[in-house]
């Protein structure tokens, strides 16, 4: 079947170069960080698509009719693309677990130490000439709540453990075997003084932190998001960061990306945000690309 990667961008070329193999099928690279309204020129004939982070709305894919499967590096396709929609139209998407838990657990917790010790404002303030020491949150002996426990929220709690905090979780369904005490929802969010948001975005999710579960967090939490940004309800956290109910947030991931400037989270001093990049690393993304590509093997077959 013919292939197009739609979106290979300067930093995943070089991985793409290491991990294609000379009996994989053909697959065309278009070279480029992100395709927009220019999609259906862009996918043309090809009955593939390999999307990394690229908006595929419905209404484009539409224009697209020899597209039958999209396969999408990473888990979050829900947050890029209708799969309902496509799905009715005979497209199907592909998504790809457990590349990068490690990795992502890693920007976790890199956010989780960023947020309590205010580390991003005070490399601001130094650049600024402004010499102003601000007093942090220790971690050690302190509470995180973990809402998601599968392969990266599994990798957080074992970090957390080493580091001394005391961990507990939510799981939208039951486990037999956690690595923590699994507690409810409600208990999680009054007890913690840190939440990470671990899980997967759906229907179900969508919208999951609301005004209302954002309101029974412990006063003065941190909140970390290395997951989905519409998981939580944009708005009612930039109040409660504006309040002080929550101390600082460490955010990897938004509702609208790229995130713009003059967003009200990009003005907030007790913001800490990267740019989805939880999971890139060389590891996680050598095992991303060459498991996108053996999904082209097997549908091809």
């Amino acid at each position: 079947m013919k292939s197009i990667f739609i979106d290979c961008n300067d930093q995943l070329a070089p991985v793409w170069a290491k991990v294609i193999r000379p009996d994989d099928p053909a697959i065309t690279v278009h070279h480029t960080d992100r395709v927009g309204d220019e999609l259906p020129q862009v996918i043309g004939d090809n009955e593939i698509a390999l999307d990394d982070h690229s908006y595929m709305p419905t209404s484009l894919v539409a224009q697209c009719p020899r597209l039958k499967h999209i396969v999408f590096l990473g888990t979050g396709a829900a947050s890029y693309m209708n799969i309902a929609e496509l799905k009715e139209r005979g497209i199907a998407v592909h998504t790809i677990k457990g590349y990068g838990d490690t990795a992502v657990a890693e920007h976790t917790i890199a956010l989780m130490f960023a947020a309590a010790r205010d580390v991003a404002r005070m490399d601001r303030d130094v650049r600024a000439g402004a010499w102003t020491p601000r007093e942090g949150m220790q971690l050690l002996g302190k509470t995180l709540g973990v809402i998601g426990i599968g392969g990266i929220g599994g990798e957080v709690v074992r970090m957390a453990k080493g580091l001394g905090m005391n961990v507990i979780a939510y799981n939208r369904t039951p486990r037999a075997d956690t690595p923590c005490p699994l507690v409810d929802l409600d208990t999680l969010l009054a007890e913690s003084d840190v939440v990470s948001l671990n899980l997967v975005l759906n229907d179900e999710t969508r919208g999951f932190l609301s005004h209302e579960r954002i309101a029974r967090m412990k006063p003065g939490a941190l909140l970390v998001n290395t997951a989905r940004g519409a998981l939580v309800d944009e708005q009612a956290l930039i109040d409660a960061l504006k309040s002080g109910d929550i101390r600082h947030a460490g955010l990897d991931v938004f509702h609208n990306e790229p995130l713009k400037a003059d967003h009200p989270l990009a003005q907030l001093p007790n913001v800490t945000l990267t740019a989805h990049a939880a999971f890139r690393t060389a590891e996680a993304s050598m095992t991303l690309l060459r498991r996108a590509i053996d999904i082209v093997k097997t549908i091809g077959t």
